[in-house]
C-alpha cells in the first residue's frame, strides 16, 4: 500500500532563502532514500536537498529559479506507507553537500569531504536527467546547461557562459575541463583588453597555453588528488588575488613582556581544558587596532562606491588541517575576553580537524588573520579573504638584539622578543600610510597589552 507524501526543504541552516538552481528528478522518476532531488543555492553555498524517503516523483511544485526556504514544498513522493509514516514521524535531515562558501570545485570529487563542512549523502545509484522546466520561461532562463553547482560557480567566477560550452561528460553534461578548455581557447584566440577604468596605455592579456608536459617520460611520478577543501579554496584565493590589488605591509612587534604574561597565565588555563596561545593575544590586539582603524574592518559594496564600515568584530582565524586550510570565524572578539577567546579557538580549532564545522561558522568575518609562528618563516603575503579589506600574517617570533639606547659605552643592546607581522591590504580602500600606521598600533599594543583597556 502507497500513499502520498510531501517533501519539503529540510532545516538548511543560516539560510533564509535560497535559488533552486538545479532539478534532479522529473515525474515518474524513482529516486531512492537520500537521493538528492534539487540543488539550490545562496551567494555563500549550494546545497542538495535530499529525499528522505524512496518512492516515486509523482508532482513537482518548484521550478528553474525560485526562491525557497525551510519548510518549502518540493514536491508530492508516493511512498510506501510505512516509508509515509517514517517520513512524517522524523524531521528531514540537516542539508548535506554544503560546499565551503563561495568556493567551486570540480564536478565529481574523489576526495574527502572538506573539513569541517557538512558530509556529503553516500552515493546512491540513480539516474539524474538534465534539469527539466516544469513550464515556460523566459528565454534566457528556458535553457538550462546541464553542469553540477560547483561548475556553474567556477564558470561564473570566470565569466564563462555555459550555454556556449559543450559538455564532454555523460548526456552532455559540462565538467570542468569543458569550461577550462573554453576559456583557454577564448584567451588563446582573442586578446583580452584591460578594463575601460585601467590607466592609459595598459598592454593588453594575450596569455599562452599552460604548458601540457608529459612528466612521466622524465621519470617516475604519482598522481594525488587534491583534497575537496584544496579543490574549493582554489577558486577563491585565484580571484581574489587578481582582483583585489594586494600590498602588504610589514613590522615587528617586541612581545617580551607578553610573552613572559601568556607563560605566567598558562598554568590557570591548562587547568580548564585549553591552552592560552599567543593567537588570543592577538585576537584581541587586532580588535583594539580595529577601533582606532575602522576601515580595515570594512568591505566595499558591490559596485565599488561605498565602503561598507561594520560596527561587529568578528574575526577569522585560518586553521591548518590535513586537508588544507579553513577559516572558521571568531564571533563578537570584542566583547570576550582573552580566556574566552583562547578557550573558542581550541574548540573551533578541534572542529576544524574533525570536520565538523558547518558553513555558518566561516561566514561573516570581518578581519581575518593567519598565523604560521608555530611552523616558522620570517615573513609571507597573506591574501585577502573577500570581502575583507585586509588580512594580518603572523610568522614566529625570533629572540635577537635590540639597541636600548644610550651613548658611548653606556649603550648597548638588548635581547628581545620580536613578532613579525606582515599585513596584507585592498589599496582600493586603504592607503600605505594607513596601513604603516596600523602596524604601528598594533606593534604597540602588543609590546603593552594594556593598551588594549583603553
Amino acid at each position: 500500500m502507497s500513499s502520498i507524501t510531501e517533501i519539503k526543504v529540510p532545516d538548511i541552516g543560516d539560510f533564509k532563502e535560497v535559488d533552486v538552481i538545479e532539478i534532479l528528478v522529473k515525474p515518474g522518476d524513482s529516486v531512492a532514500k537520500e537521493a538528492s532531488l534539487i540543488t539550490v543555492e545562496s551567494d555563500k553555498a549550494t546545497m542538495e536537498i535530499p529525499c528522505p524517503v524512496a518512492g516515486v516523483v509523482k508532482e513537482l511544485r518548484v521550478k528553474l529559479g525560485d526562491k525557497v526556504a525551510e519548510g518549502s514544498m518540493i514536491l508530492l513522493l508516493e511512498a510506501d506507507a510505512g516509508e509515509a509514516a517514517v517520513a512524517a514521524a522524523v524531521p528531514p535531515p540537516k542539508s548535506a553537500g554544503i560546499a565551503a562558501p563561495s568556493a567551486p570545485a570540480p564536478a565529481e570529487p574523489a576526495a574527502a569531504a572538506a573539513p569541517g563542512l557538512a558530509t556529503e549523502p553516500a552515493a546512491v545509484p540513480i539516474h539524474r536527467p538534465a534539469p527539466v522546466p516544469l513550464e515556460p520561461v523566459a528565454e534566457v532562463a528556458a535553457f538550462k546547461p546541464h553542469a553540477s553547482p560547483s561548475v556553474r560557480k567556477f564558470a561564473r567566477e570566470l565569466g564563462a557562459d555555459l550555454s556556449k560550452i559543450p559538455g564532454s561528460g555523460p548526456k552532455g553534461r559540462i565538467t570542468l575541463e569543458d569550461v577550462q578548455a573554453f576559456v583557454k581557447g577564448v584567451m588563446t584566440q582573442a586578446p583580452v583588453r584591460a578594463p575601460a577604468a585601467a590607466a592609459p596605455g595598459g598592454a593588453p592579456f594575450n596569455l599562452p597555453d599552460w604548458p601540457q608536459v608529459d612528466f612521466a617520460k622524465f621519470g617516475p611520478i604519482e598522481l594525488k588528488p587534491l583534497s575537496r577543501i584544496r579543490k574549493l579554496s582554489g577558486a577563491n584565493l585565484h580571484r581574489n588575488w587578481i582582483s583585489i590589488p594586494h600590498v602588504t605591509q610589514f613590522d615587528e612587534a617586541d612581545i617580551t613582556e607578553l610573552e613572559a604574561f601568556r607563560k605566567e597565565s598558562g598554568a590557570a588555563s591548562e587547568k580548564q581544558g585549553f591552552k592560552l596561545t599567543m593567537l588570543a593575544f592577538l585576537i584581541k590586539a587586532c580588535v583594539t587596532a580595529l577601533r582606532q582603524n575602522p576601515e580595515f574592518n570594512a568591505s566595499l559594496d558591490r559596485g565599488g562606491e561605498n565602503l561598507v564600515l561594520k560596527k561587529y568584530f568578528h574575526i577569522g582565524v585560518a586553521v591548518d588541517t590535513p586537508d588544507g586550510l579553513v577559516v572558521p570565524v571568531i564571533r563578537d572578539a570584542d566583547r570576550k575576553g582573552v580566556y574566552d577567546l583562547a578557550r573558542e579557538l581550541a574548540e573551533v580549532s578541534k572542529l576544524a580537524r574533525e570536520r565538523k564545522l558547518k558553513p555558518g561558522d566561516m561566514q561573516g568575518g570581518t578581519f581575518s588573520i593567519s598565523s604560521l609562528g608555530g611552523i616558522g618563516g620570517t615573513a609571507f603575503t597573506p591574501i585577502i579573504n573577500a570581502p575583507e579589506v585586509a588580512i594580518l600574517g603572523v610568522s614566529r617570533a625570533v629572540m635577537r638584539p635590540v639597541w636600548a639606547g644610550g651613548k658611548g659605552e653606556a649603550g648597548q643592546f638588548v635581547p628581545r622578543l620580536m613578532l613579525p607581522l606582515s599585513l596584507s591590504y585592498d589599496h582600493r580602500v586603504i592607503d600605505g600610510a594607513a596601513a604603516a600606521r596600523f602596524t604601528s598600533y598594533l606593534a604597540s599594543v602588543l609590546s603593552d597589552i594594556r593598551r588594549s583597556l583603553l
